[in-house]
């Protein structure tokens, strides 16, 4: 690859053990009238090389839980979640709560980290989440809401239902199920117990049964067939049969007088042997 004037790159696919994907780039370069130079050598990464994640300093690699039993996380100097403690939050209900300037805590909370403490707890426990939207009745009038101070205290406070957040900050309209004024189901029919048949079977049918009874099936449909054959084939020599048997009865049947023209033959000889000579 020609990268610049009498400058060209030459690439080699690396079988380093452990490098699969990188190659090996070598830099030529070629003054006229000059000797050919090696000027660089170097093992790149290629499209599928496997290569380090990108660098993320140290002070933010720490996420939120990543604190155990032990750890120390000092803040920053100029941590602008706190403010010295000789200065005023802009609250002023805490401002009275931490005394005169200067003996309170070394440091308190800035109206910027207040501000980013609301959004934490708004996205989590908000009126927008999941479990708020499904809720018929909001915070704001429940019993398990304990109030907090300040002025995150207009739209948040602190749940006590153990069976929900308990111990968590909740905004005012957020809600869940466990409501204080969530009231059982009445039932004014009677207690009718569920009748249960514990001798009900349940057929499964296996799939090798089904192909067991479409076999069946087909070979039943072929003897049918077959048979359905057999019968139209020996229609005609039946036919034949019955003709040929026929036949003498028949010339019988022929030959043989009516028993009506019989009785009247014998009547009429009868009347010529009475009747005397004229």
């Amino acid at each position: 690859m020609v990268e610049a004037d009498f400058t060209t790159t030459h690439r080699f696919a690396a079988d380093l053990p452990g490098y699969r994907g990188w190659y090996w780039a070598c830099v030529l370069a070629l003054v006229p009238g000059g000797e050919l130079t090696v000027d660089e050598i170097a093992l790149l990464p290629g499209d599928e090389a496997l290569v380090a994640p990108e660098w993320v300093p140290w002070d933010q690699r720490v996420r939120a839980g990543d604190l155990g039993a032990g750890d120390l996380l000092p803040p920053d100097d100029d941590d602008p979640r706190l403010v010295p403690g000789h200065t005023l939050t802009g609250d002023d209900r805490l401002d009275e709560l931490t005394g005169p300037i200067g003996l309170g805590r070394e440091q308190h909370l800035s109206p910027e980290g207040r501000a980013m403490a609301a959004e934490r707890w708004m996205a989590e426990r908000g009126p927008d989440s999941e479990v708020a939207r499904a809720a018929k009745n909001q915070c704001f009038s429940c019993g398990f809401l304990l109030p907090m101070d300040g002025l995150l205290s207009r739209v948040f406070g602190v749940c006590a239902n153990e069976f929900s957040a308990d111990g968590q900050v909740v905004h005012m309209q957020y809600g869940c199920g466990a409501h204080s004024a969530v009231e059982r189901p009445k039932d004014t029919g009677p207690a009718t117990p569920e009748a249960f048949d514990d001798a009900a079977v349940d057929v499964i049918v296996l799939p090798q049964q089904l192909r067991a009874a479409a076999k069946a099936r087909e070979e039943a449909e072929a003897a049918e067939k077959s048979e359905a054959e057999a019968a139209e084939a020996a229609k005609p020599e039946q036919a034949e049969a019955a003709a040929t048997a026929s036949t003498p009865e028949t010339a019988d049947a022929e030959a043989a007088p009516e028993p009506a023209q019989a009785e009247a033959e014998s009547a009429a000889d009868s009347e010529s042997d009475a009747t005397p000579d004229a």
